[in-house]
């Protein structure tokens, strides 16, 4: 099935933006792991609306209520079922689009593939509000990993052109996640909140890039060619909406570099073998080399814009225009850093009990 992803550790979403939930079920959980409720909600409201002064103003809380798979604060080993109920809808603001189809969503491709049985309802399972659970399960992962050495934290990279200082390429500091805008350069961040909402005032939208370092991932895991890390990675953060494009390490700027200058060189230091640099973000032949794992991915701006737009009238069979109604983010890249986080560390836990 589409919604279903892992080898081991296994994640299947369900429900629909308008519906009357939203959930997971998370199977391949080791047994007997504490987990932290009140750390996963945290965790959880980086993506809920509101932190932003400009973000939707669709008000859900992103309470995740946990069904099964968790006994005495512990995992049981059996699936793992949190749902999350939709509080807040607002189905007809989208009334007018079983006619008229979305520039930029999938409301043309989800009509072809599901011959119109799909709900079309703020996007329906194809919304962007299915991350909410996707985070819960990446929220669980993320405290098994930490609890194995292991830290998964992102930032906004860039936003309208707009860069973050660029990090070292080894670790981020934990409070970063703790901020309105998840930068490095709060004057960085000013300027990106500026363009965010000149965007808005202009009834328009930005896009950006989150990068995401993994740090204390062990050497030695993932398989070479069709199921390496690269593409077990990738095949998660593609399933993000709105995601266009992933990169490790140095990403397409290989390209320009000389293979002197690009060859991460090993050296022997007192905690064993090391490279002295990180441009394969840590990632040679399919399988992780000690190093920070490094991952982008390239965010397209929301498609969801007020401004008028060419669309076709599938009623009339003519061409049409449309100005949509709603509640939307004109950026959706600082609320989609937890979101990556979430996917990374949901894919390199299952590289983990795979083994």
């Amino acid at each position: 099935m589409s919604s279903m992803w892992g080898n081991k550790v296994k994640v299947s979403l369900f429900g629909e933006s308008h519906g009357k939930g939203i959930g997971v079920v998370i199977d391949g959980l080791p047994a007997g792991i504490p987990l932290d409720l009140e750390k996963i909600q945290e965790h959880m409201r980086r993506r809920a609306p509101g932190r932003q002064a400009w973000s939707t103003k669709r008000d859900e809380k992103d309470i995740a209520s946990v069904l099964s798979g968790l006994y005495q604060g512990k995992t049981t080993g059996t699936p793992l079922c949190a749902e999350i109920q939709n509080t807040d809808t607002r189905s007809l603001d989208y009334a007018e689009l079983a006619e008229k189809p979305r520039p930029g969503h999938a409301d043309l491709t989800g009509l072809a593939r599901y011959n119109g049985a799909n709900d079309p309802r703020g996007g329906g399972h194809f919304s962007a509000r299915i991350m909410a659970p996707l985070t819960f399960a990446g929220a669980v992962c993320l405290q098994i990993l930490e609890a194995r050495g292991i830290e998964v934290r992102g930032h906004i990279f860039e936003i309208a052109g707009i860069q973050d200082t660029l990090c070292d390429g080894m670790s981020l500091p934990e409070s970063v996640a703790e901020k309105e805008m998840p930068v490095l350069s709060d004057e960085q961040g000013v300027l990106m909140a500026a363009a965010i909402e000149a965007a808005r005032m202009d009834m328009d939208s930005v896009g950006g890039i989150v990068e995401c370092i993994a740090a204390g991932f062990p050497a030695g895991l993932g398989r070479p060619i069709f199921d390496n890390i690269e593409s077990r990675i990738a095949s998660i953060l593609f399933g993000l909406p709105a995601v266009k494009g992933v990169e490790f390490g140095r990403g397409f700027a290989v390209a320009l570099a000389k293979g002197s200058e690009n060859n991460d060189h090993p050296q022997i230091s007192e905690k064993g073998i090391r490279l002295t640099t990180n441009h394969g973000g840590g990632i040679e032949g399919g399988i992780s080399n000690g190093m920070p794992i490094v991952v982008r991915c390239a965010f397209k701006p929301t498609s969801s814009i007020a401004k008028e737009q060419d669309t076709i009238n599938l009623t009339t069979m003519q061409n049409d225009k449309l100005s949509l109604k709603g509640r939307h983010d004109p950026c959706v890249v600082p609320r989609a850093v937890p979101i990556v986080e979430s996917a990374i560390a949901i894919a390199l836990l299952d590289l983990m009990e795979e083994g």
